[in-house]
């Protein structure tokens, strides 16, 4: 993929297709590496899927018998010396306390790091696709920190759709307004 954040979208949609009610993006930065992790409490993965995940010809999808978004993400890690993690907890062996986390490790000054790119694009489109579910976004580089929490907007707008057209304008804005501070 071009961009990193295309493949957090990737990875993200995963744990809403899993049942996530929470998902956690969190990227991580210091003046070398960038990390990626995403957490979700969705089914989670068994142990025969989890040793497959990162295999482009194993899917759980039935338009197509590929899936590239774990491998890219692997692939675009280790060009950069860096290293993709999975761990998983499965709902039938873990009833009360499941979900999947995926982080990534990169290194900013290798010739073959991919850019974070439109990381904004990236989160609203994700609450603008999936209103129901919760998303909490945290963006750390030193000492400047971006964040949106979709719990506290759902308190603070008592009942009104977060897909919402001047919900998600304001969502944008304000993710904009905190990066260009960062």
């Amino acid at each position: 993929m071009k961009e990193l954040s295309l493949n957090i979208l990737d990875i993200t949609e995963n744990s809403v297709k899993a049942g996530a009610g929470l998902t956690e993006i969190k990227i991580s930065e210091t003046a070398d590496t960038l990390t990626i992790t995403i957490t979700d409490n969705g089914s989670g993965m068994t142990d025969e899927v989890l040793k497959t995940v990162d295999d482009p010809f194993y899917t759980t999808r039935t338009t197509r018998k590929v899936g590239m978004g774990i491998p890219l993400l692997k692939l675009e890690a280790e060009q950069t010396g860096g290293n993709l993690e999975i761990s998983s907890k499965h709902i039938s062996n873990f009833p009360d306390n499941h979900g999947t986390v995926v982080k990534a490790l990169f290194y900013k000054n290798h010739i073959d790091f991919t850019p974070l790119g439109d990381v904004v694009s990236t989160i609203t489109t994700l609450i603008q696709g999936h209103p129901d579910t919760d998303f909490l976004f945290i963006h750390i580089k030193e000492d400047n920190e971006v964040s949106l929490d979709t719990r506290e907007l759902r308190e603070v707008l008592e009942g009104v759709p977060l897909n919402t057209y001047e919900v998600i304008k304001w969502i944008e804005e304000n993710l904009k307004e905190q990066y260009e501070n960062f």
